[in-house]
């Protein structure tokens, strides 16, 4: 089975950690109102099943890197970048300076990689009760190029698993296909 690891980035509360745990299934419950930010990072592993990975459906390890907000980190960065296969920005589009500092998460992490953009995903996340607003946000042109879906976990839970595995087959088959073209250079 493939493994695949995806980092989770972006501002400090904007919901990663709970999508994160969503995603993999881990049950983390602390208080609804209690926010812990995370230090460094939390590596979450599970098998995801039933990806649509062009024609057929596959199944793969998943690294899911719950990656700190908080600046005083980015000395980390290049370590926790190393390896990864895919980036998942998640921003509250209800925060302004959200929208801002997703633009140096872009920079930093997805262009400093060389990522392609069907390696990345934003996804705006809205907290319980803000009401869900899923208009497309004003974002910067480089990341308006990026893929979007929008997350509400109290109303439309499965939709958002659902796109997540739609993301992890688009990264499976990149990843089978760059296997293939070395492969084929092997040959050559």
């Amino acid at each position: 089975m493939a493994k695949v690891k995806v980092l989770f980035i972006g501002p400090t509360e904007c919901g990663k950690t709970a999508l994160a745990n969503f995603l993999s299934d881990t049950t983390e419950q602390i208080g609804a109102d209690h926010y812990s930010p995370t230090q460094g990072v939390r590596i979450l592993e599970f098998e995801s099943h039933s990806l649509s990975n062009g024609n057929k459906n596959s199944a793969c390890e998943v690294e899911l890197w719950d990656c700190a907000g908080d600046f005083k980190f980015e000395s980390c960065w290049p370590a926790l970048m190393k390896d990864s296969n895919g980036v998942v920005i998640v921003f509250n589009p209800d925060v302004p300076s959200h929208l801002k500092e997703i633009e140096t998460w872009h920079s930093t992490i997805i262009s400093s990689q060389g990522l392609l953009e069907a390696q990345c995903l934003l996804i705006a996340h809205h907290k319980p009760g803000s009401g869900a607003d899923t208009t497309h946000p004003p974002l910067a042109p480089q990341l308006n190029k990026l893929p979007l879906i929008h997350s509400n976990l109290e109303e439309e839970p499965e939709d958002v698993r659902q796109e997540f595995h739609k993301y992890l087959g688009n990264v499976m088959r990149m990843l089978s296909e760059k296997q293939e073209r070395e492969e084929m250079s092997i040959i050559t």
